[in-house]
C-alpha cells in the first residue's frame, strides 16, 4: 500500500546547517558624517527645549497651577471661568511634560548602561518613542567605540557554542537604537563569522537557551484573539515581520502536541521563538530567566527550546514537507484476527478480514475495478438508482391499467450491465449508514451540550471500521462515545460504538465530505467546504476528468448529506440525471463568477443577520434543516491568470460560508490554492504538502457513460419505456397451460416454499434457499460476484464461493435431457433453466396474458386469468425470511413492483366485474388486492365507487369513516376528499357523528 513520503534531511549526516560564511572578514566601522553631527545637535536642542524649556516657559507665563492649600467644598459650586479652564489645561501640560521627562530618563539610562530592555512608562507610547529617537540621535556621535562592545562580548559566547545571528547579537545591547543597532549588528556579525569553526564544534543545545527570547500565545480577551501580526507589531515594531516568527516556529511540536502549519492558525498556550531584536518587557521571556511565569510554563519553554534548529536538523520528522500537512493518516488500532471462513458467515465489507477482502476484490471477472474499489460511491449510486426506479414506478402508476408503461424497468446490457453488477458488488451501504448516523449523532450530542461543531478537514474510515475525524484545531473533549485519537486534533469513534447509534433528528453536519482514495487500508474523505481557499488538482485532462466525475457523482448521491448544490464548470453536462435537484452546470467562468459572487454576498449577509460565525454554528441551530446547505464548485478547466486571481479572492472566506472549490490545473501553480493535489497516470493522488499519496478513487469516462445510461433508462420520461416507447414485457414469461408444468416451483409471494426438490441439509439450507431466490428474481442472469457479495457482504474467498455454486448445481439437478438447471450464459452470468419457475413469474405471466395477450380478445379468458393471478397472492414477498438475511433486497425494486402488480390485477378484475354490475365481486377483488397493497390510493378510490354501486349509503359512510381513521393526523388526500364529495356529499357529517 502507498505510504506517506518522508522528506529527507538536508544533508547526509543530518547535522544542523553550517554557517553561511566561515571566512574571517575585517570589521568595518562606519565613520561619522557631518549630517550625523547635525542630527545629534538638533536632537540635543529638542531635548533641552522639551525637558528644560517647557517647564521654564510654563513657570514664567502661567505659573504653578496647583493651589497653595487644600480647597474647600464650595469650589465645586463656583462658576467655571476662563482662568479655571486655563489652569486645567496647564495641569494637563505639566503632567505631559513629567511623563516625557520620565521617558527621557528611562531611555538615557538604558542607552548608557547597555544592559537590559528599556522599561515601559505607563501610557507613554508615542512620548517614549519620541524620547527614544532623540536619545539615539544624540548618542549617535559616540557609538563608534561602543559598537565594538557587543561583538567582543559575543565572541566569548561563540567559543562556548552560543553563536547567534547578527540580529541576535544586536539584541544583547538594547541601549543602542536605530543606526547604532545597525552598526553593532555588522561588527558583531563579522566577529561571529570569524569564530564559526569553533561554534560549529560546540554543543549546539545551549543555543536554544539563555540568549533566545520566547513568547507565549495569550488567551483571547473577549472577541480579540492574538495573532502573529499583532505579536510582530508589538515586539518587533512592524506587523509585516510576522513571517519571521512563522519561519522560526513552523513544524515544531507545541506543548499540546500540534504544530504551527499556517501563519493564521495559532492557539493559546503555544510557545513562539522570537527574532533576536524582539523587545517588549515581560511578554517576551527567556527560558531560564522567566521569574514571572509558572514553573510549568518555564518547563514548556525549555522543552520547546530543544525542538529548535538543532533538533530539526537531525533528520527527524519535525520539518519537511510532511510537517506542513493539514491532513495526516490516523494511527490504526490493531484489527481483530479474521476467523477462518467456513462459508457460513454473513458479514459486511468493513468487517471483512484480509482473506475475505481478497475474495471480494481479487478477481474482477470483467467488472470495472474503479467501482469495485469505491464502496461509498457505489453505495450512493446504487441507492439513488433504486430511488429513481421506484419513483418511476409510482409515476407510471398514473398511466392506464392495461399495458401500463414502467411495470418492468429496462434490463441493462453491455457496459451498463457490468457497471450495475460492479455497483452491487462494491457497494457498502452499511458503511454509509454508520457514517451518516455517527456524524448526525455527534452533531446531536454537541447541540445538547450547547457546543458548536468543530471544523473538520477530513475523515478517515480505517480498515477495522473505526471512524477518525481530523479537526482543524483542538476542540476539547468529544462527547461520548467519541474519544480523543492520536492527538487533540483527532476524534475517534470505534465501529462497535458506531453500531449502537440510532437515527438522530439532526442536520447532516459535514455534507461536504467526499472520498478521494485509500492509503494504508484507510479511506480518506476530504471536507471540501472546510478548506480555507481553493483545492487544485493537476494532471492530464483524462485523469483529472476521472477524479472530477468521481467527486461529483459521490457528492450528488451520498447518504450523509441532506441538501446540497453542486456546480459543474467545464465538464459534466451528462451527469445531471444522477441528481437533477443537486447538480447544476455552467458554461464558463464568467457565469460562475457572477453566480458565486451573488451567493457569497447573500451568505455573508445571512450569517451576519443570524449572528453566526460560520455555517457550522448555523447547522446546530433551530433552522438546521432549511439553511446552510453546502455549495461545492467543481471547475475542471484551468482558469486564466486573471480569472484565477478573481477566484482566489472569491474563495478567501469560502470555508466560513460553506462553499468549497475544486479547480483543475495543467501543472501551473494556482493562486490562492490552499491544498495542491496531482493525479498521476498510474492512478495515484499525490499531495506532497499534505504528506499524502493515495490510491485515487476514479470514475473513468466509460464507466461514467454507463452510470448515466442506467439513470437515464430509469427515467420514465426519457427511458425506453417513456412516451411513445414500447410497453415493458416481463423478463420471463411462463407457459401457463397444463403442458407448461415446471419441474421446480418456488413460492416467493408470501412464505418461502419450494416444490419439486428435496430439502438440503440444515447447515446449507439457508444459503441455498437465498441463492435460489436471488436467481429467481433475476431471470436475466446473475454475475457470480454479485451472488457472492449478496450472500457474504463482508467478502468471501473464491474457493468458498465456488463450493457453494457446486452445491447449488447439485441441489437443482438436471432436466430430463441432461441439461443442468443452473447454467452459465456467454457473459459468465448464472442463469436458471425454464423448468425452474416461481409464483412471481406465473403472476406476471397471468397479468400479461390477461391485459396484453389472449385476454384482450376474450372477456371470459381475461376474467379467469385475473382471478387465477389474485389467488397466487398470499402476502408480501418472502414474508418469513430469516433475520439478518436477504439484505440485498434493499437494492431491489421488487418490493415496490409486487404491490403495484397486485393492485393493477385487482383494479383490472374489479373493472371486469363492474362491467356486469357485479359490485360485490368487485369489492371482493379489491379487498384481496388491498391486503398486499394497502397504501395504493387507486384501490381505495375503486372500492369507494364499487361500494357506491351497491346503493347502500350506510356502508359507504362506514368505508369513509374507515378511510379517515387510516389517514390519521395527515387527513385524507385531496383526490379522495373530492371523490367522497362527489359520491357522498354528507360524508363529513357521518364521520363526525361516528367520531
Amino acid at each position: 500500500m502507498p505510504r506517506r513520503r518522508t522528506p529527507s534531511s538536508s544533508s547526509s549526516t543530518g547535522s544542523s546547517p553550517a554557517p553561511r560564511n566561515r571566512t574571517p572578514q575585517p570589521v568595518r566601522v562606519r565613520r561619522r558624517s557631518f549630517g550625523d553631527f547635525v542630527k545629534a545637535f538638533l536632537a540635543f536642542v529638542a531635548l533641552v527645549g522639551l525637558v528644560v524649556g517647557v517647564p521654564l516657559g510654563l513657570a514664567v507665563t502661567v505659573g504653578w497651577p496647583f493651589p497653595d492649600g487644600a480647597p474647600g467644598l464650595d469650589w465645586l459650586q463656583r462658576e467655571i471661568t476662563v482662568d479655571t479652564f486655563l489652569s486645567i489645561l496647564t495641569v494637563i501640560v505639566w503632567f505631559a511634560w513629567a511623563q516625557f521627562a520620565a521617558c527621557v530618563l528611562v531611555e538615557v539610562k538604558a542607552a548608557l548602561s547597555g544592559v537590559g530592555v528599556p522599561g515601559r512608562v505607563p501610557g507613554a507610547g508615542p512620548s517614549q518613542l519620541l524620547a527614544r529617537q532623540l536619545v539615539a540621535a544624540l548618542l549617535l556621535v559616540g557609538a563608534t567605540a561602543a559598537s565594538l562592545t557587543p561583538g567582543l562580548s559575543q565572541l566569548g559566547h561563540s567559543l562556548e557554542g552560543n553563536q547567534k545571528p547578527s540580529v541576535a547579537a544586536a539584541q544583547q545591547t538594547p541601549g543602542l537604537f536605530a543606526q547604532q543597532q545597525e552598526q553593532a549588528a555588522g561588527a558583531a556579525g563579522a566577529l561571529a563569522e570569524q569564530a564559526g569553526q569553533a561554534a560549529a564544534r560546540a554543543d549546539g543545545a545551549s543555543a536554544a537557551h539563555g540568549d533566545t527570547k520566547y513568547y507565549r500565545i495569550q488567551p483571547p480577551e473577549g472577541r480579540h484573539h492574538d495573532s502573529l501580526w499583532e505579536i510582530a507589531d508589538r515586539h518587533l515594531g512592524d506587523g509585516r515581520r510576522y513571517h519571521e516568527i512563522f519561519e522560526l516556529n513552523k513544524d515544531r511540536v507545541q506543548p499540546d502536541g500540534s504544530k504551527l502549519s499556517e501563519a493564521s492558525l495559532i492557539r493559546p498556550g503555544w510557545i513562539m521563538e522570537m527574532p533576536g531584536d524582539a523587545r517588549g518587557g515581560e511578554l517576551v521571556e527567556m527560558p531560564d530567566e522567566a521569574p514571572k511565569v509558572s514553573e510549568q510554563v518555564r518547563q514548556q519553554i525549555q522543552d520547546y527550546a530543544r525542538t529548535g534548529d538543532q533538533a530539526q536538523g537531525s533528520g527527524g520528522a519535525q520539518g519537511g514537507e510532511a510537517g506542513d500537512a493539514h491532513v495526516s493518516l490516523p494511527e490504526q488500532r490493531p484489527a481483530p484476527a479474521p476467523a477462518p471462513s467456513t462459508g457460513q458467515e454473513h458479514t459486511t465489507p468493513a468487517e471483512a478480514g484480509p482473506t475475505a477482502q481478497d475474495g471480494r476484490f481479487g478477481d474482477s471477472f470483467g467488472l470495472p475495478e474503479a467501482l469495485l474499489a469505491a464502496p461509498l460511491l457505489a453505495a450512493g449510486l446504487l441507492g439513488a438508482l433504486g430511488r429513481r426506479r421506484r419513483q418511476a414506478l409510482w409515476q407510471s402508476a398514473l398511466g392506464g391499467i392495461g399495458g401500463r408503461r414502467g411495470m418492468e424497468p429496462p434490463t441493462p446490457s453491455g457496459d451498463a450491465q457490468d457497471v450495475q453488477d460492479a455497483l452491487l458488488v462494491g457497494a457498502d451501504p452499511e458503511g454509509v449508514r454508520l457514517l451518516d448516523r455517527s456524524l448526525r449523532g455527534l452533531a446531536g450530542a454537541l447541540a445538547a451540550e450547547s457546543r458548536p461543531l468543530p471544523v473538520v478537514y477530513a475523515a478517515w474510515m480505517s480498515g477495522n471500521g473505526d471512524l477518525h475525524l481530523q479537526l482543524a484545531q483542538p476542540a476539547g473533549k468529544p462527547p461520548a462515545p467519541w474519544q480523543v485519537g492520536q492527538d487533540q486534533t483527532f476524534w475517534l469513534l470505534a465501529r462497535a460504538d458506531a453500531e449502537r447509534y440510532e437515527d438522530v433528528d439532526a442536520a447532516a453536519p459535514y455534507p461536504g465530505l467526499v472520498s478521494l482514495g485509500t492509503m494504508d487500508d484507510s479511506r480518506l474523505l476530504l471536507n471540501l467546504e472546510s478548506v480555507p481557499g481553493l483545492v487544485s488538482l493537476s494532471g492530464t485532462q483524462a485523469d483529472r476528468a476521472a477524479v472530477f466525475a468521481s467527486v461529483a457523482a459521490e457528492l450528488a448521491t451520498n447518504g450523509w448529506s441532506d441538501r446540497m448544490t453542486i456546480t459543474l464548470v467545464g465538464f459534466g453536462e451528462d451527469l445531471t440525471p444522477l441528481a437533477p435537484s443537486r447538480i447544476r452546470h455552467l458554461d464558463g467562468f464568467d457565469d460562475l463568477f457572477e453566480t458565486m459572487s451573488a451567493e457569497t454576498r447573500q451568505r455573508r449577509g445571512a450569517l451576519g443577520a443570524a449572528g453566526h460565525d460560520s455555517v457550522l454554528t448555523g447547522r446546530t441551530g433551530p433552522a438546521q434543516h432549511t439553511r446552510w446547505a453546502p455549495h461545492l464548485v467543481l471547475l475542471a478547466a484551468q482558469p486564466s491568470d486573471e480569472d484565477a486571481l478573481r477566484l482566489a479572492e472569491l474563495a478567501a472566506d469560502a470555508s466560513r460560508l460553506g462553499i468549497g472549490y475544486l479547480v483543475g490545473t495543467e501543472g501551473a501553480e494556482l493562486p490562492g490554492a490552499a491544498w495542491e493535489m496531482e493525479i498521476t497516470g498510474e492512478g495515484r493522488l499525490l499531495a506532497p504538502l499534505l504528506g499524502l499519496e493515495l490510491e485515487a478513487q476514479l470514475l473513468p469516462a466509460a464507466q461514467q457513460r454507463a452510470v448515466v445510461e442506467l439513470f437515464t433508462d430509469a427515467d420514465p420520461e426519457h427511458g425506453p419505456g417513456g412516451p411513445g416507447g414500447p410497453s415493458n414485457t416481463p423478463p420471463f414469461l411462463v407457459d401457463i397451460s397444463e403442458q407448461g408444468r415446471p419441474a421446480v416451483y418456488a413460492r416467493l409471494v408470501g412464505s418461502y416454499e419450494i416444490i419439486g426438490l428435496e430439502a438440503p441439509d440444515g447447515e446449507r439450507s439457508a444459503q441455498l434457499h437465498e441463492a435460489l431466490a436471488l436467481l429467481l428474481l433475476h431471470r436475466e442472469g446473475v454475475h457470480p460476484r454479485v451472488l457472492a457479495s449478496a450472500l457474504w457482504p463482508r467478502g468471501v474467498t473464491p474457493d468458498v464461493r465456488d463450493a457453494l455454486l457446486e452445491r447449488l448445481r447439485a441441489w437443482l439437478g438436471t432436466d430430463p435431457d441432461g441439461t443442468p438447471r443452473l447454467g452459465t450464459d456467454a457473459t459468465g452470468r448464472l442463469t436458471l433453466a425454464q423448468s425452474v419457475v416461481s409464483d412471481l413469474d406465473v403472476l406476471r405471466s397471468l397479468y400479461y396474458e390477461a391485459t396484453q395477450g389472449r385476454g384482450v380478445g376474450s372477456r371470459q379468458v381475461r376474467g379467469r386469468l385475473l382471478t387465477d393471478a389474485l389467488v397466487l397472492v398470499r402476502g408480501p414477498l418472502l414474508a418469513d425470511r430469516p433475520e439478518g438475511r436477504y439484505r440485498w433486497l434493499t437494492h431491489e425494486i421488487v418490493d415496490a413492483q409486487l404491490p403495484l402488480l397486485v393492485a393493477d390485477t385487482g383494479l383490472a378484475l374489479s373493472a371486469f366485474h363492474l362491467e356486469k354490475d357485479r359490485a360485490e365481486k368487485a369489492i371482493e377483488a379489491l379487498n384481496a388486492a388491498l391486503r398486499t397493497a394497502p397504501a395504493d390510493e387507486r384501490l381505495w378510490h375503486e372500492l369507494l365507487r364499487a361500494t357506491h354501486a351497491t346503493g347502500d349509503p350506510d356502508r359507504l359512510h362506514a368505508l369513509a369513516a374507515d378511510l379517515v381513521g387510516r389517514s390519521g393526523a395527515r387527513g385524507l388526500p385531496p383526490r379522495t376528499e373530492a371523490l367522497l364529495d362527489e359520491l357522498l356529499p354528507t360524508w363529513r357529517e357521518g364521520v363526525a357523528a361516528a367520531g
